[in-house]
């Protein structure tokens, strides 16, 4: 359809190497706020699988000669944790764990110096309702020094934050579209002004509105998949390049960056999908306006 044999000059305008770029910068800008949206919403999603039915205790180092020393102390919480209803396993995190854990942020030269507290590892039963604020009362006044942290706080405050990026996302997408809008209805408008003396020849002819709507739609919609092509293909390198600088960076300090099939398809059908609103945009805008010349 789009290289069909078009009655109107429209590729020698001027307005269509203006709507390709034009294009190619929304579908881009598209592009990467769905992309950065959908890595977030992964991210949190991986995060929230994989600390669901998770509990992990802190047992902190204490200088103070009174209370007992740390393995015994550990010892104490491991029996105390498997001997509560509910809590399916509770196992210690091993110090060359928690060093890998905190690499990323103290680095090696500072962990070797620094008394690290003890963890566990705890997992509940799924069809289990565990008291987690008395089994933390229970910790802090059998065990001193020792925390239980349930995740539930962060874990809401990771949901905000990627339920803020879908939206921010949405808005971006949104503005994107009602942009790219705004340029078709401009370039179909400049070019009826432009042929309206063809167009009123064809109309002589017999030719009618819906044809020469034809021949915008056709025009517009191939600049569309051009610029489409463009937006793509530097919305894919920042992608590569975004995962090329975060090669040698670790894990704890960058998200993930890896998508989906379903994801990629989303974000292969922008083109697609700006293509198709130009189409009916470029029509919409061609029927209306002639339908108001004499």
């Amino acid at each position: 359809m789009i290289r069909q044999r078009l009655d109107l000059p429209l590729a020698e305008d001027q307005t269509g190497r203006f709507l390709v770029w034009i294009m190619a910068v929304m579908i881009y800008l598209a592009f990467i706020a769905l992309a950065g949206s959908m890595v977030l919403a992964g991210m949190a999603g991986r995060w929230e699988n994989g600390l669901t039915g998770r509990l992990t205790v802190q047992i902190a180092p204490m200088p103070d000669q009174s209370v007992p020393p740390l393995a015994q102390r550990t010892e104490v919480t491991l029996a105390l944790l498997r001997s509560t209803p509910g809590v399916v396993r509770a196992e210690p995190v091993g110090s060359a764990s928690a060093h890998k854990l905190l690499e990323p942020w103290l680095g090696n030269a500072l962990l070797d110096d620094l008394p690290l507290p003890a963890l566990i590892d705890v997992e509940v039963g799924a069809g289990d309702s565990l008291d987690a604020p008395a089994l933390a009362e229970r910790l802090a006044g059998a065990v001193p020094g020792a925390r239980l942290d349930n995740h539930a706080a962060w874990l809401a405050d990771l949901r905000i934050l990627a339920h803020t990026a879908q939206m921010v996302a949405l808005a971006v997408v949104l503005l994107v579209g009602g942009a790219a809008v705004v340029s078709v209805v401009f370039a179909v408008r400049t070019g009826l002004a432009i042929h309206s003396p063809v167009v009123e020849l064809l109309h002589i002819m017999g030719a009618t509105d819906s044809y020469v709507a034809r021949q915008f739609q056709t025009h517009v919609a191939g600049l569309a998949l051009r610029g489409g092509a463009v937006g793509l293909g530097l919305g894919l390198a920042t992608l590569l390049a975004l995962r090329l600088a975060a090669g040698d960076t670790p894990l704890g300090l960058m998200p993930d960056m890896t998508l989906g099939v379903r994801e990629w398809l989303a974000l292969l059908a922008v083109p697609l999908v700006a293509a198709a609103l130009a189409l009916v945009t470029a029509r919409w805008t061609v029927l209306r306006v002639l339908t108001r010349m004499p």
